[in-house]
């Protein structure tokens, strides 16, 4: 036996713009039949939450699945999986297309059949809400419907890709340690001999864990204290420079501006905001916020 639940939707073309459309959702449980063996035309993520069941390449290999685990299927790879036939499984999918995701699968979100079509997961819990808010737009008559669900796919593809089993709860020590010393004046190179890597190795440790190269992970920490300092202090420019690890104010202008898009002293004028005692360092609750004028 078995239930199944589902809908399906067709965004229009100014919805496609938003970079990821929903095209269907569905929950299913229990002793499900066979999908396959099919090819799509766009992806769909297929969350395990609950039991045991199989997956088969497209060459006919077939593969275990226990739960909780992730099955992606991408455009024009042949796929075909099933529940195990008699515990059966718990199962929700999104089917979902659009040209950001070219963009999640380059920094490593949607893992490109037949690479990694299997991904197991640590939990499900966060992949199940995103995909229960899609499930509460599906409403008939719903006027929100199409931008609802676009906005849930992207925090379901944030959802899955840190719940991934090889992700550390803490956060990639590699990455901390690099955010850690992202200000020192220090090479790519240098950062490696740190942590007794090759800059090779580096280079994939930091694009498997941030889909960007160690430079461009480094120049966004940098880059984003930058803004900090210009935005709530006095410091010249040069100093701000010295400050995210740059001797040479002139090549810091110069990258500053290439990279945002306007010179250092430009996003002051523009940003500025003198703080005395600077910003604070710790984020407010947004689930309690504190009371002005007497009243906390």
């Amino acid at each position: 036996m078995y239930h199944t639940w589902m809908r399906y939707f067709t965004p229009s073309p100014v919805h496609h713009r938003l970079g990821l459309v929903c095209l269907g959702v569905g929950l299913q449980h229990g002793t499900l039949p066979a999908v396959g063996p099919r090819t799509l035309d766009h992806h769909v993520a297929v969350v395990i939450h609950a039991g045991s069941g199989w997956y088969a390449d497209p060459d006919g290999t077939r593969h275990p699945v226990t739960a909780p685990a992730l099955l992606w299927l991408t455009p024009g790879v042949p796929h075909h999986y099933g529940a195990d036939p008699d515990s059966g499984w718990d199962e929700s999918f999104v089917d979902f297309t659009g040209p950001a995701a070219t963009t999640y699968t380059e920094l490593g979100y949607i893992e490109p059949a037949p690479d990694r079509p299997l991904v197991p997961l640590a939990d499900t819990a966060a992949a199940r809400a995103a995909i229960g808010r899609i499930a509460r737009a599906a409403r008939r008559g719903n006027p929100l419907l199409e931008v609802e669900t676009s906005a849930a796919v992207h925090e379901l593809l944030v959802a899955l890709r840190r719940a991934r089993a090889d992700t550390d709860a803490d956060g990639d020590p590699v990455l901390q340690a690099l955010a850690r010393d992202a200000f020192l004046p220090l090479s790519v190179a240098e950062h490696a001999a740190r942590h007794g890597m090759t800059p090779a190795e580096l280079r994939t440790a930091v694009r498997r864990g941030a889909g960007c190269s160690p430079k461009d992970y480094l120049l966004g920490i940098r880059l984003g204290r930058a803004k900090e300092l210009l935005a709530a202090t006095e410091l010249p420019v040069a100093a701000v420079a010295r400050r995210v690890g740059y001797d040479d104010p002139a090549y810091f202008s110069r990258l500053f501006t290439r990279r945002v898009g306007t010179a250092p002293v430009r996003f002051r004028r523009q940003q500025g905001r003198t703080v005395p005692g600077g910003w604070s360092t710790r984020i407010p609750d947004p689930d309690n916020p504190p009371l002005v004028n007497g009243t906390g």
